[in-house]
């Protein structure tokens, strides 16, 4: 099969487009042809080697996928031959990654792909769906009438946290630098969109929600702590889920002034039940076409490598090059 692979951590280039044997899924697992799958920054972090990770090589990058099983274990008994599936969590804790032709899964991580999702929006929502879930039902326990802002509402996460958000019943503001992406953000369904390179978000929100926001959702690398404190109401709570080598100022102060909690999570650490559950939700509201993440553009196989470099540029240069998911179709 055709896979795209590293012998070695390193930059974007060391990503190499070549031959692999085929996998042979185990008791447990079903072997998936790959019909799309996405870029996420944790695959640039493992493949660079910034992320500490068991890895075999050769190792094949990525996280997500969609595609159709076309063989099963001797244990499986969720899946069969001919079912469409999605899911994510490859690529981490040992376990090979996805982008290839051919991916053996264990069925514990995948989940059926409704008929009217194309597998390109499958894969584009996995990752980023499964996060934004997991911190709004299992970490802050959104409510409905709660305020929250998102912190970079275009990107992956962000525009997942924004849709899901209003599933839940919330109102939604939310922060973007371009009017391309504040207008991608408001069809999204915020209520808000405040212009972050404007300079005056506190001020913006603070107008809107005089009390303060319920939750505070941080989707960059530098957590803007003492914005989000000065944001936050009374009990307020924030979630950062990126930034592993930030070291922000924190108001210790305001914080517990105000009785605020602080969510870290990452969404690979969580187990195969917590995201089960988060997919059964994702599915009704992808078939529905209440949940979609954008698609900044797709590309083959072959140009792994360009679309790591892409996403490092976009996630750890901050050059905003990106305005979506970008998408892999073996």
């Amino acid at each position: 099969m055709k896979a795209a692979f590293i012998e070695r951590t390193g930059p974007a280039h060391e990503i190499q487009y070549g031959d692999l044997p085929d996998p042979v899924p185990g008791p447990r697992e079903a072997l998936v042809r790959v019909r799309a799958c996405a870029v996420n920054p944790i695959d640039t972090y493992i493949r660079g080697g910034t992320v500490a990770m068991p890895l075999t090589f050769p190792f094949i990058v990525g996280c997500d996928l969609a595609g159709e099983v076309v063989a099963v274990g001797s244990s499986v008994d969720r899946l069969r031959p001919g079912m469409r599936v999605w899911g994510s969590n490859q690529g981490v804790l040992g376990r090979q990654g996805t982008f290839a032709e051919l991916a053996a899964v264990d069925e514990r991580w995948l989940y059926p792909t409704p008929d009217a999702l194309t597998d390109r929006d499958a894969a584009a929502a996995a990752l980023v769906s499964i996060t934004a879930h997991l911190g709004l039902v299992n970490n802050v326990l959104l409510q409905p009438g709660e305020t929250i802002f998102v912190n970079g509402g275009s990107g992956g996460v962000g525009s997942a946290v924004v849709q899901i958000a209003k599933r839940l019943g919330a109102r939604v503001i939310a922060s973007a630098g371009t009017p391309e992406k504040r207008e991608l953000v408001s069809r999204l369904g915020a209520d808000l969109v405040v212009d972050y390179r404007a300079g005056n978000v506190l001020q913006s929100v603070q107008a809107a929600a005089p009390q303060g926001v319920h939750v505070y959702w941080e989707t960059l690398r530098e957590p803007a702590f003492d914005q989000a404190v000065a944001m936050l109401g009374p009990g307020g709570r924030m979630v950062i889920m990126a930034g592993r080598d930030a070291r922000p100022p924190f108001p210790v102060g305001p914080f517990y002034v105000k009785g605020c909690r602080l969510y870290g999570f990452v969404m690979f650490q969580s187990n195969s039940h917590e995201q089960s559950a988060a997919a059964v939700n994702l599915n009704r509201w992808l078939a529905a076409g209440h949940l979609r993440v954008p698609i900044d553009r797709l590309l083959p196989l072959s140009a792994t490598a360009e679309a790591h470099a892409l996403q490092e540029s976009s996630t750890v240069g901050q050059s905003g090059v990106l305005a979506g998911k970008l998408v892999i179709e073996p």
